[in-house]
Order: structure tokens, then sequence, then C-alpha cells
């Protein structure tokens, strides 16, 4: 037993340790900084007795290694037998045609809602594991800035979440594999941090947030912010900014610019990143909330 916990302990931490080219690791740590910023006091002390410290002190939520954990565990052997089908618990393949009401969410729960609602049990949860409860908040963290990236939410034609519309140039700019789902995961957002450290933007982000945006952005639950996402993929995603459709993936890689498809994009992204982060607040201050 000793032996199986020292493995299990050494692989955890190696995951800790590890660098990776996920989803925006700066939009998931955008998302995490800027739901620090409305965390309740019982939240707070929640999240500290579950991450503890470590080497340079005590561990945020925004730390890369624990907002992007949820990517680094697919090297585990060990943690990938514990979560089988974790992998597919990043996204829900909502396509273009589906409407809301009408479209069945798998029952199956292996997907970015169903992982969202098993992990929040298990984090109000204080008689469960406290491993497991830390290993919980983590993939919360995790899914709810992966449901803010649209692409996470949709796709056109079993495209993968535009993992298969392959894209020429962004800018000008050339680079291995291009696809959409790569310019909504990091072009676009490192567009709209521009040359801002994560923590200038973040300020930035937090100096916009109203009181009336956080009461009308937290309103509704996991499944409503998911469509709410998707709609962006329907309006956006695969439009120029004159409407005409992008070009099939079966066609000839498209070039896009600033004025074709990125300019008219960020907003969208920015305003993504200040929901992920006043929900991703909300959720936490519920599953650490103290009953008096």
């Amino acid at each position: 037993m000793f032996i199986a916990r020292f493995i299990y302990t050494f692989i955890l931490l190696l995951t800790l340790t590890c660098t990776t080219q996920a989803f925006w690791e700066d939009g998931h740590a955008i998302v995490a900084k800027i739901a620090e910023m409305y965390l309740s006091a019982d939240a707070r002390a929640g999240v500290k007795d579950l991450l503890g410290d470590g080497t340079e002190g005590e561990r945020a939520i925004s730390d890369v290694r624990i907002c992007t954990w949820a990517d680094l565990i697919r090297g585990s052997g060990q943690l990938n037998r514990k979560y089988p089908k974790n992998d597919t618990w990043h996204y829900i393949n909502i396509e273009l045609k589906d409407k809301e009401g009408e479209f069945k969410i798998p029952a199956d729960g292996n997907h970015v809602i169903g992982a969202i609602e098993r992990f929040k049990k298990v984090l109000k949860d204080p008689q469960a594991d406290k491993q497991d409860r830390k290993e919980a908040l983590m993939f919360v963290v995790h899914f709810l800035g992966d449901m803010h990236q649209p692409m996470h939410t949709g796709n056109r034609e079993n495209d993968r979440g535009g993992n298969l519309q392959l894209i020429k140039s962004v800018l000008g700019k050339t680079e291995e594999k291009l696809n959409l789902h790569k310019v909504w995961d990091g072009h676009l957002v490192k567009g709209v941090r521009g040359e801002l450290t994560n923590d200038d933007f973040v300020k930035r982000l937090v100096d916009e947030i109203k009181d009336e945006h956080r009461e009308k952005w937290t309103k509704g639950d996991t499944t409503q912010w998911v469509w709410e996402s998707h709609a962006i993929v329907v309006d956006r995603v695969y439009k120029f900014t004159d409407g005409t459709p992008l070009p099939k993936r079966s066609d000839p890689p498209v070039e896009l610019t600033e004025e074709n498809y990125m300019k008219e994009n960020r907003p969208y992204v920015r305003e993504q990143l200040k929901k992920g982060g006043v929900r991703l607040a909300k959720v936490l201050n519920e599953c650490f909330e103290v009953k008096k």
C-alpha cells in the first residue's frame, strides 16, 4: 500500500511540474485569476486546505500546474486508469445544426457538462477522500475554462471542434498543424491580451466587470452556459467577418487576417474569459459553502 501510494504521489507531482501545449494556458490562468477575485471566505479556505503549499508558497487555482492539470494527466497511466475516458471530458460535440431543446445530452456523462456536474458533487462532499476532492477541484477549474472556449462546445460536420479545419495562416504567420481550434485556443486569446502580463490583463478585465454583469452571467446552469458558448460557434466561428462561411475542411486552407476574421472575434473571446472567471467563482463558492 505504501509503495502504491508513493508511486501515485510521484506521478501526481510529475504532472504538476511538466509543461504543456494545451488549450490557452494563458486563458485557463486568466479565468482562474478572475475567479480568485470573487471567491468567498469559505471558498478561499476550502481551496487552501485542498491545495496546500508548494515549494514557492501557497498554491492557487491560477497556478498553471493546477488549472491545466486535467490536460497534464493524459500522460499518466495510473490517473487514466482512475479516470477512464477523461480525455472526452473537455468538450461536448454539438453540431451547428443542433438546436437547444432538441439535442440530447449523452447520458454517459463523458463530456464537459457531465464532468463538471460529477466533480461538483465530489467537491461539495466534506466526507469524500481529500485527494479525490483536490483532484475534483482541479477538474472543475479546468473544465469551467474549457466550456468557455467555444470550440469545446461545437463543431461543423464532425470536424472535432475545428481540429480538422486546417488554416493556412493567421495574421500572415504559418505554423505546423494550424487549425481553427488552435486559433481560438491561443491566437485570439493572445491577441486580446496583447503585451500585458496575465496579472495586468486580469486587472483590466475585472475593472470592466460590473455588478449587473455578474448578476446576469451567474444565472442559469452548466448546460445553459454551454449552449451560450455554442451560440458563438454558430454565429461567429465558421464565418468570415462579412458573414460568408469559411470553406469546408475538404477545400484548400484559408488565410485569416485582421480584417477578415481576427479583429471581429476578439471581443467575444474577451467576454468569454470574463464570464468563465465569474462563473467559476460562483461554482466554487457553492461547492465550499459552509452551512450555518
